[in-house]
């Protein structure tokens, strides 16, 4: 049964994403009164994901205060890219001595991340750190408490929380209606051209690291911290890098095990990215996960949703536009985060061990 987008956005609920509210993911409602912009700055454009300095610049929730990157190259190809052209350059410290300045967007290569956001919280400042959390896990522990005794949000850049298929699901499973789950398994894969598999190589994590940790983030939200995880690497001969390129763990938990593949090598992998959580009562099957589509199975009619098989689509997703406007809700003390230190923590070290490290 196809579901029209309308009874798509009814069985989220009161959880909905702001992208799925509105025609413009950045309008505000016409009766909401203006409340101050918040000040925020990026340091690093060294990130695969550094372009979403953009969501924040059409945000009506921050202003974009300045941009670092002591790298010479990387700023001069950045300078003429749209996400960041007519920003302030600056140096670190000129950035965090921005007065009014509230948080600041870690965007730096993967090697860099950590230190520069233990620096931004020694700083006093909220911080949104791109993913992977580094292969310190002593290091991103020091920074989370650091984070918490000072009361600031350290969020974390994993690009499918807001997801409104994810948005949907949780739902589901917080209404009970999946029953008890005992089966999660995903797949998040692609290509990887031969330059990146150079950088990538530099992690002892290969494609895990840099693909897995996105769904990892999503298990664990799921299930929880597991009680075993058993990472299965390979590397494909035909490439004469040293990238762990084709990568599954089995998570384990008392009641449930949950199955995370990566590769680097899957023509077209993106259009078989999915999530699928396996419950007593229920199936919810989510695939592709950028421009997320439904299945849903469930052993008997739940409000709008009917016994069996039916088809749920969503609008098209747009990555980070409800990253920005929670972290602007959780500084401005509207709501707490979603995502607490133990959750990220549990994150970060299923990741490492899923990468074999």
């Amino acid at each position: 049964m196809k579901y029209l987008r309308r009874q798509a956005i009814k069985g989220i609920g009161g959880t909905l994403a702001l992208s799925l509210l509105s025609k413009s993911a950045y309008a505000l409602p016409d009766d909401s009164p203006a409340k101050p912009r918040i000040r925020i700055g990026q340091i690093g454009v060294g990130h695969a994901h550094a372009s979403k300095l953009s969501v924040y610049r059409k945000s009506p929730d921050y202003e974009v205060v300045g941009i670092v990157e002591p790298n010479v190259e990387l700023r001069k190809q950045a300078e003429a890219q749209e996400p960041f052209r007519d920003l302030p350059w600056m140096t670190q410290e000129e950035l965090l001595n921005v007065s009014g300045l509230q948080a600041v967007l870690v965007e730096t290569q993967v090697r860099d991340l950590l230190n520069v956001a233990e620096t931004c919280v020694k700083a006093g400042k909220h911080v949104h750190v791109d993913k992977p959390a580094g292969e310190s896990l002593a290091q991103f522990t020091r920074i989370l408490e650091s984070a918490t005794q000072q009361k600031l949000l350290l969020q974390m850049g994993y690009m499918y929380r807001y997801n409104p298929g994810i948005v949907l699901l949780r739902d589901f499973l917080k209404r009970g209606w999946l029953g008890d789950v005992f089966e999660v398994h995903t797949v998040m894969s692609k290509v990887v051209d031969a330059a990146s598999r150079r950088e990538l190589a530099e992690f002892r994590g290969g494609v895990m690291f840099e693909l897995g940790c996105h769904v990892i983030d999503l298990v664990i939200g799921v299930l929880g911290k597991p009680t075993q995880v058993t990472a299965f690497p390979r590397h494909l001969d035909k490439h004469d890098d040293k990238l762990v390129d084709n990568m599954l763990a089995v998570f384990e938990y008392p009641q449930a095990t949950a199955t995370v593949k990566s590769s680097a090598v899957e023509v077209d992998g993106g259009e078989r990215r999915h999530f699928v959580v396996c419950g007593t009562e229920g199936t919810f099957h989510l695939q592709p996960l950028d421009n997320p589509a439904a299945r849903v199975t469930l052993s008997s009619a739940r409000d709008t949703y009917v016994k069996g098989y039916q088809d749920i689509t969503f609008p098209k997703y747009v990555r980070y536009v409800d990253d920005a406007a929670d972290m602007a809700k959780i500084i401005r003390g509207e709501k707490e985060s979603d995502f607490s230190p133990d959750h990220d923590l549990a994150v970060q070290t299923s990741l490492l061990k899923a990468c074999g490290l």
